[in-house]
């Protein structure tokens, strides 16, 4: 007797909004004070903890039962980023750790952008709208990598406007696929991928 197989179909929601809103909303608001434009508060930490870290997180994980390797990676992954940012603003101040070193933090940012450069040439197989946002959010981890390494004021910032530049198109790209599902029709362009290629 041949062994029957059960196929079963996903109907779970697409964690993919959720993750791109946490990431951008979170990077908008760190890159504002990044500008000037406000000091760095317990508003940022919060994001960072549980929308920029535990949403994305959860997104990541959702990503992963939906059978996306590269969903489950990138958001799971700039989830723990965002924990382990907090984690090295907060834990000095608790005594709990010694601050990290200035080389340290330049190593850190550097290590990310690689990171993220990596994962830019898998956004070239989904949309043109990922590619931006992951093209922007590479040149912001190594322009944070150059002002700590530098200390110049003015291209700190300038890191600020260009990371907001990168939230903003992470919110367009998250509410663009959010909304084109919900309408049935492109309400946002987000310039998907033809994958047969």
């Amino acid at each position: 007797m041949e062994p029957s197989t059960i196929a079963i179909k996903d109907t779970t929601a697409n964690p993919a909004p959720l993750g791109l809103l946490a990431f951008g909303t979170t990077t908008v608001l760190l890159n504002l004070h990044n500008a000037g434009i406000f000091e760095m508060n317990s508003m940022i930490l919060a994001m960072g903890i549980f929308y920029g870290g535990l949403a994305q997180v959860i997104a990541g994980i959702m990503e992963g039962k939906k059978n996306n390797t590269f969903g489950l990676t990138a958001f799971t992954s700039y989830g723990f980023f965002w924990l382990t940012l907090v984690g090295l603003i907060v834990m000095p101040k608790l005594g709990w750790i010694p601050a990290a070193s200035e080389d340290a933090m330049i190593a850190y940012l550097i290590i990310w952008g690689i990171f993220t450069g990596c994962l830019f040439f898998g956004t070239l197989r989904i949309s043109r709208a990922l590619q931006f946002v992951f093209a922007t959010l590479t040149i912001l981890f190594f322009l944070l990598a150059a002002g700590d390494a530098t200390g110049n004021a003015s291209l700190k910032t300038f890191t600020g406007y260009e990371g907001i530049l990168c939230g903003a198109s992470a919110i367009y790209t998250g509410v663009g696929a959010l909304l084109n599902e919900m309408y049935g029709r492109t309400v946002l362009p987000l310039g998907l991928v033809n994958r047969t290629s």
